[in-house]
């Protein structure tokens, strides 16, 4: 998780703040008539619940104190309709409240999900799995429950004390000035344990949300836990992680433990104050048993919307916090995106106007294109001042040792990110004059470590085309010897690959990440490493099929084999995060310079992976 978000955290929950809920206007503005609903539903409860004591003293006055049970059918049905109007709203009102809670909840998740459609890459690198996990589903759910039920709550709750403090007056003001004594008391209680009680809270939260972030990491890395042996410093982190919740919820338990007492006990001290005013006046005849039995309600009840409203203060606080994190996610900025006016010609990636597309031939060209990476420092550049001139069809390679900038180089002509000063040209045009989707739709990119999604193999073709034909499907797997695959599988292509196809090997991913991309048939290639977990005899297999795909089309190769540099049109070296030589592979020998060097190195580590030895 980013350490800002601990921060933010911090901030937040320190005083409610109106600017952070107005953010949520938008989400509510769709189930304006639900909450109308709600808020209607719990005034009319809480009249009729802070009018039952009322009935107590007309019970008492008119059928136990004169014992007589003359009009006491007629009052039963009454007080019975009264409690099944009660009930009806009960339900009314939960149904309503859960139908708010979902439509929030899902509503929120739906836009964070599209939002992380749009974010660049640069977002994903610098921003942790686990983190974006906790804003989706802890937090959106946190908001949609305190919305639905805390706020409701709190609308009942409030006109529940107005109701009882309007009766209270209207049967006796003396003795609701004793039951409103005992608020200031209520109050300092209040105000001393609710700022701990809500750090407490926080603090567990937070907790909560760093295991998740872990078991996140942990499960998607558990391969890596495996190969490094470091089971026992995972357990160790979330041991020690798990502590701080179990810490944090005692703390919150033990002040419960106190508090809740403290309060029953100020009640308690209301009903005493009113069991004695009320028993000597009733002795003196001054008032009546129904007035008593009434106002020993009332001072019972009372505290329970106080207390209310009391938590109703930190729940706000405490869902600030998860406010923020849904709506600073929603409102993170996207570094690389299409101006109004591109979009209106080009449409976006939701809505494309793929017939204003121009074609692409694929003529690429750097103009003294500078990069760092936004969260760097100004003078951390990963590519200084690149010019190089790429020809429609030409097959580029790119060497240099690692972190020079050769993933970089191939990233900016993908458009993953955007040059920090010059231009690059897409067939003569600067790109940035073209939507990114555009782009992307017209590009093949086979990954070193490719990501395939759950579902079959078919369905995983299917992605690099979605309306491909079986035809279609099986010649690309001819092409990239996928269907030499799909016979060892039990289902062949309707086998399931698992989540992040975890039931192939690396090298079978890779295969099936090659033809997704020959079957979308872009005029762009790239290949990232693309045959470094194939065998050597697969790799040789596929050489062939490898030019022929590639032939006519503009296409970026990083690789260290000698067979897939050897015959690019154009090989770039990488030195120093800049291009210090460029030319076909006999110039390049020609000119017997650091690729000279570097070719016989690796002329030398093949040689020995051929013959079975390797090279320390």
């Amino acid at each position: 998780m980013p350490p800002y978000g601990d921060l933010l955290d911090e901030e937040t929950a320190k005083r409610i703040s109106l600017s952070t809920w107005a953010k949520l206007l938008p989400f509510l503005k769709p189930l304006t008539g639900r909450l109308v609903a709600v808020a209607l539903l719990m005034v009319l409860s809480a009249a009729v619940d802070a009018l039952i004591p009322m009935f107590t003293r007309y019970a008492v006055n008119s059928f136990v104190v004169p014992q007589t049970t003359e009009g006491l059918p007629a009052f039963t049905v009454f007080y019975i309709a009264v409690i099944l109007f009660q009930a009806v709203t009960t339900v009314l009102y939960s149904r309503q409240s859960m139908v708010i809670e979902m439509n929030l909840g899902k509503h929120m998740k739906e836009l964070c999900f599209t939002h992380l459609q749009k974010l660049p890459v640069s977002f994903y690198n610098s921003t942790s799995v686990g983190y974006i996990l906790a804003r989706i589903m802890s937090d959106t759910n946190r908001i949609g429950g305190v919305i639905a039920w805390v706020g409701s709550m709190f609308c009942f709750q409030f006109f529940y004390l107005i109701g009882m403090l309007i009766a209270m007056f209207y049967i006796n003001v003396r003795m609701a000035l004793i039951v409103l004594a005992i608020i200031p008391a209520f109050f300092l209680v209040t105000a001393f344990f609710q700022p701990r009680l809500l750090k407490a809270n926080h603090a567990m939260r937070l907790a909560n949300s760093r295991i998740i972030s872990s078991y996140n990491e942990n499960i998607t890395g558990a391969k890596t836990s495996k190969t490094l042996a470091i089971e026992d410093k995972n357990c160790a982190e979330f041991d020690r992680i798990t502590v701080e919740m179990y810490k944090s919820s005692l703390m919150e338990i033990r002040l419960n433990a106190v508090f809740l007492p403290i309060i029953t006990f100020v009640g308690s001290m209301a009903v005493a104050l009113v069991l004695y005013y009320s028993g000597v006046n009733v002795m003196a005849g001054i008032l009546d048993f129904g007035m008593l039995s009434a106002f020993i309600a009332y001072a019972i009840a009372i505290l329970d919307p106080l207390s209310h409203i009391g938590r109703f203060v930190s729940e706000v606080m405490s869902a600030q916090v998860n406010i923020e994190r849904v709506t600073s996610l929603l409102e993170q900025p996207c570094d690389l995106s299409d101006p109004p006016e591109i979009e209106a010609v080009y449409g976006d990636v939701f809505q494309p106007k793929e017939e204003n597309w121009p074609k692409i031939t694929g003529a690429i060209e750097f103009q003294h294109v500078w990069f760092r990476y936004p969260d760097a420092p100004e003078d951390d550049y990963v590519l200084k001042d690149i010019s190089v001139n790429i020809p429609a069809g030409s097959t580029v390679a790119l060497v240099g040792e690692t972190g020079a900038g050769k993933s970089t180089f191939v990233n900016l002509a993908c458009r993953f990110f955007e040059p920090t000063a010059g231009k690059i040209l897409i067939d003569g045009t600067d790109y940035k004059e073209r939507s990114q989707l555009w782009l992307h739709r017209n590009l093949g990119y086979v990954q070193q470590s490719p990501h395939l999604f759950s579902g079959t193999l078919r369905d995983n073709l299917l992605y690099g085309k979605l309306d491909a034909t079986e035809e279609e499907i099986h010649k690309a797997a001819r092409l990239s010897y996928v269907d030499v695959l799909a016979e060892k599988l039990e289902n062949g292509f309707d086998t399931d690959v698992g989540e992040g196809g975890d039931r192939l090997s690396t090298g079978e991913k890779q295969l099936v990440s090659f033809a997704r991309a020959i079957i979308a048939d872009p005029p762009i290639f790239v290949l990232d490493e693309a045959t470094s977990s194939i065998d050597t005899e697969t790799e040789r297999l596929i050489q062939d099929t490898i030019s022929n795909v590639l032939a006519g089309r503009t296409s970026f190769i990083i690789a260290h084999r000698l067979s897939t540099i050897r015959n690019a049109d154009l090989i770039l070296l990488v030195e120093g995060h800049s291009i210090t030589e460029a030319g076909s592979h006999e110039e390049l020998m020609a000119q017997e310079g650091k690729y000279y060097r570097l070719y016989k190195t690796m002329m030398i580590m093949d040689e020995s992976e051929q013959t079975g030895f390797k090279l320390e």
